[in-house]
């Protein structure tokens, strides 16, 4: 083999290396930090089944905020926030999703380069961290920090809207 063909193979595989890491990274660290002290809320996900679906579907419905860092999700449905699984949604609501600006770009930039799919925990994941965001602006009062946050969500829209087109 001469040298030349050494090379490239080196850096291909350096490069496949490095890719392989990427991947690895995942989109939602905290996910795998729960401060619960639970193994059954490690690497938490609401959507298992349709009910589960219908069930995220009308508690969104029902009006559910989540507040800032250190805040907790906020139900106007007594009902619903008693159900026990929504336990699950409050767990990944305040200690998964990303609640500060930078977080929410950095992820948003991610999601633009991505080039697979997402998993079906980092869509729904990625759906609650959009809602959040969306109900950031109103609370916020500086006009700049009011359109970073508006830009950011429009970002995180677009990467979810590129994930659901049938390529």
């Amino acid at each position: 083999m001469t040298p030349r063909p050494v090379l490239l193979l080196a850096v291909y595989l350096s490069l496949l290396q490095a890719s392989a890491q990427h991947r690895r990274t995942p989109l939602y660290p905290s996910a795998f930090r729960i401060k619960r002290g639970t193994h059954t809320l490690l690497n938490p996900t609401f959507q298992r089944s349709v009910e589960d679906t219908a069930l995220l579907f009308e508690v969104l419905l029902a009006g559910m905020q989540v507040e800032g860092e250190g805040r907790s999700m906020l139900l106007p449905d007594e009902e619903l926030a008693s159900l026990r699984c929504v336990e699950k949604l409050q767990v990944i609501c305040e200690d998964v999703l990303p609640k500060e600006l930078s977080d929410i770009r950095r992820l948003a930039a991610e999601l633009a380069r991505r080039r697979q799919r997402l998993s079906g925990p980092d869509f729904e994941r990625t759906v609650l961290t959009l809602m959040y965001g969306a109900q950031t602006p109103a609370r916020i009062s500086n006009e700049r920090q009011r359109e970073a946050w508006t830009d950011a969500v429009v970002q995180l829209f677009r990467a979810l809207q590129k994930d659901l087109d049938p390529r």
